[in-house]
């Protein structure tokens, strides 16, 4: 019998939760066929099976979180499968396919003799990320979490002693009073990423908001109005590179980036998802909303790769979309700043002693002022506004 685990499906994420199984127990399955689907805080992804063999147990139901490293499937191999033909050995292998995770694109395979070899720390994604920003090896913390797990919190009580006092990290759970009919909801994959990644933000980034409006009034009809903002980005950028960057607090150095990758906020029915479109200063409009179309659509299916959901030099929060004049949007780190546009109106404007109604839209630049500038940001504004207020 061999025992396969959840295999490290990269990103430094430390858990997954089943989706759906595609086989069931006594069912023989080849190998490469797909065993089951687990969502991460990044992707839908598909397990497959290392080799050819009958499922003899599964461990784990539909909406279970399950760990890395914990077993997963048992099942009993070919004998042609085992090595030279003979008795197949149960050497704990733990196998993934994960878009992005191997270089050549192809599955990697996993075995847990060499993960012992390099002891690897359990912890959630944002305390890693917290961890390196406040120089603190995760090594040297006993994690409160699940079977050690090492939360954002262990690594701020030993990153921000002064901020934090124990009985603010781990206050009383809260409780619905009886009678309210109040339900409590377990935060899951996207939601509970979310919570993390404001949490990484509110404790390491120094935030600062600048507000302005562009006047649309001479816009074509029917003009793109999201095309022109990322192409308003990319003249906001070039103006000002620095925030088109990001920030290592812990060697206090910023990476200015040419090529400009703009994440952008969708919400879904499970919570927020940040596609990001690559080499917007490349494309052509046209190009710009194709490509918009195509991650929006699977973002909401949940089919995107988790490759297009990382490394964003720049973000974009069109809420406006649906409601909303102005708003504080949040910077994630290593980024430095983030655009929100809010919802277009009519305005009534003063136009060379005169009164005139123009279509105006909102703006809202949030920036970190640990390495962002007063004068950088309202100069990276500046241009942004100046290219949207073209005809065309």
């Amino acid at each position: 019998m061999t025992v396969f685990k959840l295999p490290d499906l990269g990103e430094g994420l430390s858990e997954a939760e089943i989706l759906r199984w595609h086989v069931q127990v006594g069912q023989h399955v080849e190998v490469d066929a797909p065993m089951l689907s687990v969502e991460t805080a990044k992707a839908v992804v598909e397990v497959p099976a290392p080799l050819s063999g009958t499922i003899t147990a599964l461990h784990g139901q539909p909406g279970d979180r399950i760990e890395t490293g914990a077993p997963l499937v048992e099942f009993t191999p070919d004998v042609a499968a085992a090595p030279g033909g003979g008795a197949p050995q149960d050497s704990g292998t733990v196998v993934g396919h994960m878009p992005g995770m191997a270089d050549d694109g192809t599955a990697a395979a996993l075995h847990a003799a060499d993960a012992l070899a390099v002891p690897r720390v359990r912890a959630v994604p944002a305390a890693r990320a917290l961890a390196r920003s406040l120089g603190v090896e995760l090594s040297t913390l006993s994690g409160t979490g699940r079977s050690g797990l090492i939360t954002l919190d262990d690594v701020m009580a030993v990153g921000l002693p002064t901020r934090t006092a124990s009985s603010k990290m781990h206050p009383a759970p809260q409780r619905a009073p009886a009678g309210t009919g109040g339900d409590v909801e377990v935060l899951r994959s996207l939601r509970r990423a979310m919570a993390q990644s404001m949490a990484l933000s509110r404790d390491s980034v120094m935030e600062c908001s600048v507000f302005d409006d562009a006047d649309l009034h001479r816009w074509a009809a029917g003009s793109d109005y999201t095309t022109r903002v990322l192409r308003a980005i990319t003249a906001g950028a070039r103006a000002e590179p620095g925030l088109n960057a990001w920030y290592d607090a812990q060697s206090q150095s910023r990476t200015l980036f040419e090529q400009i990758d703009v994440g952008i906020a969708v919400d879904t029915a499970d919570g927020l998802l940040v596609p990001v479109i690559r080499h917007v200063d490349k494309r052509t409009p046209a190009q710009v909303r194709d490509e918009l179309d195509r991650l929006k659509r699977t973002a909401r299916e949940r089919t995107i790769g988790s490759e297009e959901l990382r490394n964003f030099t720049f973000m974009l929060s069109n809420f406006g979309m649906m409601a909303g004049r102005y708003a504080t949007p949040v910077v994630v780190p290593p980024a430095v700043a983030i655009l929100g546009t809010g919802r277009v109106r009519q305005d009534v404007v003063a136009v060379d002693a005169r009164v005139e109604i123009h279509r105006r839209m909102p703006l809202s630049l949030t920036f970190d002022h640990r390495v962002v500038t007063g004068g950088e940001a309202v100069r990276f504004l500046g241009a942004l506004i100046a290219d949207l207020e073209l005809p065309q």
